[in-house]
């Protein structure tokens, strides 16, 4: 079956498999021909729970913030505005939602996400804490999403996104669906 051909500022790359949906894009695992990177294309489809602005600049400007503040998260490595695409590097591992399915959550890895509040919540910032948005590669949790909100407690690591890091009761009702 024939590979999808995506386009970043006129730099073809072939579609390897597709990632995943989220609020804001579909991301692609795609290649060069000698190295993989994820292709986020921006898309339109509503979304009841949360409002957008300009998608692409809200990313562009969320990974300054993260970066500023220090989180590990993967390289931006290209955007193309006209069509709406993100090239960024490729943290190959598994996510803590597959870990956390298989019990494999280490302690370590909730070290590193609790050192990661402490860069995010004196800078007054969000991360989306559900599972799928982390890897771990080599034993180093990354955030592989630039999405960043102002802080607010209700959607908090503490109040909102530790209900997901283990065989909770939501984590258990989130992957029946």
């Amino acid at each position: 079956m024939p590979r999808n051909s995506l386009n970043v500022n006129e730099k073809s790359f072939t579609e390897i498999k597709l990632l995943g949906k989220g609020k804001g894009g579909y991301s692609y695992l795609v290649t060069d021909g000698k190295n993989e990177f994820v292709l986020k294309q921006i898309h339109h489809d509503p979304c009841d729970y949360y409002k957008f602005g300009n998608k692409l600049e809200a990313e562009l400007n969320d990974y300054r913030r993260l970066k500023e503040v220090g989180i590990s998260i993967p390289e931006m490595i290209d955007f193309d505005g006209k069509t709406e695409r993100i090239l960024k590097e490729y943290i190959k591992g598994s996510t803590i939602y597959d870990l956390v399915l298989n019990g494999e959550v280490k302690e370590s890895y909730l070290e590193q996400i609790r050192a990661m509040l402490k860069l995010l919540y004196p800078a007054k910032l969000n991360i989306d804490y559900f599972p799928t948005n982390f890897v771990v590669q080599n034993e180093i949790l990354y955030y592989i999403d630039y999405e960043c909100n102002s802080y607010s407690e209700e959607w908090n690591f503490e109040n909102w996104g530790i209900k997901y890091w283990s065989k909770t009761e939501e984590f258990m009702a989130y992957n029946k669906t």
